[in-house]
């Protein structure tokens, strides 16, 4: 939503686009140090109450955003921003594969992610709001429902029964869960290790697309901030729900004969979606940067549905959270710093085109990694199976 408004926070303040830039990178590099410790959390205590208590946080600061009277209040504002955040998307993909193990995971994942990507949608109305009223009323708009959200999801979430994680394997252990054993397990897998990588190439590409894809097409087509929000993220983030579903549904029909489906889908996905990028940095003509960018988050989203199933594939299920923190770690660092980059390539006057070029390189980049992870024998993903079981279609 901050990226949505760039013009009447920079006008309020003022501030440079460094500056700017800064909002969005330092929220990031809070939020990816405390990521770990999130995922931890998250597989040491009850992933419900960690992912409500942190909802509560992020909406509480958010609404506090719109009091912030300079800059270094509202950049303060934003490290306490990332610092609530990292508690709440580990806890939220691991609870999800609590409950959806092998044939239906992806999906699952994918119809999760369908509501943080319409969240990043609607953020385009920030700039909607910012134009109407201000920016200020956009934060407390935001801030004031999230917590009235938390409120009413505090009845109604809740961890997988204690039977039923018996039966994963995951209540016996968790006990004894210490956060030196779980970086020692977690790094001595290598598809692991790929796997952290890649995130933080995917953060450097999403987030400098979401962060200045805005004013580039501001800038570029000679549009409103409202318009180019709405452009920038919301058609996009909209094509992106169909396209997780998609991803999703394909890979886990695909997994039940192979199980680098998970890997294979993304893989192919950031494929297509590399020229798409190419070709919104580089038209002149409003429709086709659209239409790039619509397509670029269409086949980006298999990776989203299909990171988390994937990660399930190469680590000890114990540690999903932390190794989900972990990755998205490597996500806010690189997304961060992608992110001051571009602002300081703007600053230079350094042609915005070039930007977006070099992240149709990292998405290819990112589609290699995917090629090499490899899954782990099953007997160390699904604990209690017997060494040449079967797996049934629905575990």
């Amino acid at each position: 939503m901050l990226t949505t408004m760039h013009g009447s926070i920079v006008a309020s303040f003022p501030i440079s686009d460094t500056q700017f830039g800064l909002l969005t990178s330092v929220f990031l590099w809070v939020y990816a140090a405390v990521n770990p410790l999130g995922g931890f959390i998250a597989d040491r205590f009850n992933r419900s109450w960690v992912l409500i208590t942190s909802m509560f946080a992020w909406s509480t600061i958010t609404w506090l955003c719109s009091y912030a009277r300079n800059f270094e209040q509202l950049l303060i504002l934003r490290m306490l921003h990332g610092m609530c955040a990292a508690f709440n998307f580990s806890a939220a993909l691991a609870l999800v594969c609590d409950y959806h193990r092998g044939a239906t995971r992806s999906l699952a994942i994918g119809i999760h992610n369908t509501g943080y990507t319409i969240g990043v949608a609607l953020g385009g109305l920030g700039g909607v709001l910012a134009d109407w009223r201000s920016w200020r009323f956009a934060f407390t708009l935001v801030g004031l429902s999230g917590m009235a959200y938390a409120v009413v999801i505090a009845f109604l979430l809740r961890d997988l029964p204690r039977k039923d994680e018996e039966e994963t394997g995951r209540a016996a252990v968790e006990p004894k869960i210490r956060f030196g054993e779980t970086l020692r397990s977690l790094f001595s897998y290598s598809s692991f290790i790929l796997a952290a990588i890649n995130m933080g190439c995917c953060g450097l590409i999403s987030w400098v697309v979401l962060g200045w894809m805005p004013l580039y097409l501001q800038q570029h087509f000679h549009l409103t901030q409202g318009v180019a929000g709405l452009s920038a993220t919301g058609y996009a983030n909209v094509a992106a729900v169909p396209g997780m579903l998609a991803g999703g549904a394909w890979a886990d029909r695909w997994s039940r004969r192979d199980r680098r489906a998970r890997m294979y889908v993304p893989m192919i996905g950031l494929l297509i979606a590399a020229p798409c990028v190419l070709m919104t940095a580089n038209t002149n003509v409003l429709a086709l940067a659209i239409l790039g960018l619509v397509l670029y988050r269409v086949f980006c989203a298999f990776t989203d549905a299909n990171l988390m199933p994937a990660l399930c594939e190469v680590v000890d299920p114990r540690y999903r959270a932390t190794g989900y923190g972990i990755i998205n770690m490597m996500n806010g660092i690189a997304g961060g710093l992608g992110i001051y980059a571009a602002g300081v390539l703007r600053d230079r006057k350094i042609d915005p085109a070039i930007t977006f070029d070099l992240v149709a390189l990292f998405l290819l980049v990112c589609a290699v990694l995917f090629y090499f992870m490899k899954p782990l024998p099953l007997s160390k993903t699904r604990p209690g199976l017997a060494p040449g079981e079967v797996l049934p279609a629905n575990i």
